[in-house]
């Protein structure tokens, strides 16, 4: 099976139900299909064909299903570009992949005609809202008004490339995942096997569609549920936007459930109609998690995933939210159990497989893993080794199967000789009544190698000095794992996904110093 029939099934079956609603705009099931097919068509016409690499960039709107629908119907490998990363990493991304074509909305021109001089491979330049402004751009809504709806005279086979994922760089080396229709499908079949995904759903998306947000939209579209689409999260709007819509599932990341937590008045706004928050891509902060569950109460669902192999690999369900016990409280802190169509492993560096309670690496198996990295042959060696992908997270399981997520490898730090894992320092420092963003990293000492330093964002109106901050973690923390100082911060760097890029705050300590492997 490919992408493209399940595309076609959710039209079939849903015609008239509500497919897409953008801020206060909509489209029907056979609208949003009927112009994919138009899309398709047009860029047939380009003369592109099966196979050819197709790069987008545009921000979260109502073409971006559009888009997404008539590359996998027309058998284009799709190439989405992260609006936020730099012209020199769009260059790399576009010519790395040989994209023959590129996709764009009208705010995005004048990156497009700063690439266009440097770029090797691309020989068509489509606009999909506004006047193009140069003539070398092809103005795609005047070139869909005079082609067919009718299906796009390709069909794409289960090994041809559905789409080439890059990851979203927080380790500062951007890596493309090769999905193929095959995949595509397991992803989608993966994430209606674990999450309940109902006919007249409203599913609310304000983080990027390039990323995880985006994989979640075929999964709604097959059960007739609405994607309900926001250009960006903003606090206010998003919670008139979830009540006025009436959302049912809401996909946010951590940072922004923390946004919205902050937010005065928030309790103002209904979430009667959420009957699951979903969150991943990085660990939640346990004190914002009984924040979220007391006033919200038991809707969240968190999963564990990676670009490699999305979408769900472990799931902490609504119910494993529930308990004042310590058990309970403990696996707050877990990002869930094993999925049924994935087996996890962790692994020492040897192989073998830890006892329960050591921590080692997360391997996974999994038919929704990529099949390897564009053309990176011994990364994807690196990677993927009997079938088994290396996510490169370190993590432990407990007794009963739950994963506890650690930190990358990259991310840990080796002082005196003790692993110290940035996220239980975190952990700690969000307990602190003043803080509401913490991040740590390791920084270069002369008797230690390396020592803990945490950057801090205190809460509005809130005070805290370095010796409080480092007085309050000794009493919480092994005296190794302590801060030895405190920088405070107006905001964290962040990855276009929400994630916490420690890379940036990490590595202008370290220039011109050699850090250990890791």
């Amino acid at each position: 099976m490919h992408a493209g029939e399940l595309i076609q099934r959710g039209a079939v079956y849903y015609p008239d139900h509500v497919a897409v609603i953008y801020q206060d705009r909509q489209a029907t099931f056979e609208e949003v299909y009927r112009n994919s097919n138009r899309l398709a068509n047009v860029l047939m016409r380009l003369g592109l064909k099966k196979g050819d690499r197709v790069a987008s960039l545009l921000a979260n709107s109502l073409h971006s299903v559009e888009i997404d629908f008539a590359l996998l119907r027309s058998g284009l490998a799709r190439v989405p570009l992260n609006t936020r990363l730099s012209e020199a990493e769009h260059l790399h991304m576009i010519d790395e992949t040989e994209a023959r074509a590129i996709l764009f909305t009208e705010e995005f021109a004048g990156r497009v005609a700063a690439l266009r001089p440097k770029l090797k491979t691309v020989t068509h330049f489509c606009q999909l809202t506004g006047d193009p402004q140069f003539p070398w751009i092809l103005s795609l809504s005047q070139a869909m008004s005079v082609v067919g709806d009718d299906d796009p005279p390709v069909v794409p086979d289960e090994k041809d490339i559905a789409t080439i994922q890059y990851t979203s760089g927080t380790t500062g080396k951007l890596k493309a995942a090769v999905h193929t229709h095959e995949t595509w499908v397991a992803i989608c079949n993966n994430i209606l096997t674990a999450i309940r995904i109902e006919e007249g759903d409203v599913m609310v998306h304000a983080a990027p569609l390039t990323h995880a947000s985006g994989t979640l939209v075929l999964p709604h579209w097959i059960r007739g549920a609405t994607n309900a689409i926001l250009p960006g999260f903003e606090p206010k709007e998003y919670l008139e936007f979830v009540e006025r819509v009436r959302g049912t599932t809401l996909n946010l990341v951590p940072t922004m459930i923390m946004m919205l937590l902050s937010y005065p008045g928030v309790e103002r706004y209904s979430f009667e109609s959420v009957r699951n928050i979903i969150y991943g891509a990085s660990p939640m902060p346990r004190e914002a998690l009984r924040k979220g569950l007391a006033l919200w109460g038991p809707k969240f669902t968190q999963y564990y995933g990676q670009t490699e192999a999305p979408l769900i690999l472990t799931l902490l369900e609504a119910k494993d939210h529930v308990g004042d016990d310590p058990e309970t409280q403990k696996r707050l802190l877990s990002c869930g159990r094993p999925v049924s169509t994935a087996s996890l492993r962790i692994v020492d560096e040897e192989g073998n497989d830890c006892p329960p309670g050591e921590i080692g690496e997360i391997i996974v198996k999994t038919s929704q893993g990529m099949v390897g990295y564009w053309k990176a042959p011994e990364l994807t060696a690196e990677t993927i080794r009997d079938g088994w992908i290396h996510t490169r997270d370190m993590g432990y399981l407990d007794e009963r199967g739950y994963l506890y997520l650690v930190d990358r490898k990259s991310d840990m730090i080796i002082s005196g000789g003790f692993n110290i894992y940035p996220r239980e320092v975190e952990e700690v420092l969000y307990q602190h009544p003043a803080v509401l963003e913490a991040a740590v990293v390791g920084v270069p000492d002369p008797k230690w190698v390396e020592t803990v330093k945490a950057f801090v964002v205190l809460r509005p109106g809130c005070r805290a000095t370095e010796e409080e901050i480092i007085e309050f973690c000794k009493g919480r923390l092994a005296s190794y794992k302590k801060p030895t100082s405190v920088e405070f911060v107006d905001a964290l760097p962040k990855s276009a996904v929400g994630k916490v890029v420690r890379r940036l705050l990490r590595d202008p300590y370290w220039k011109g110093v050699d850090r250990p492997d890791r």
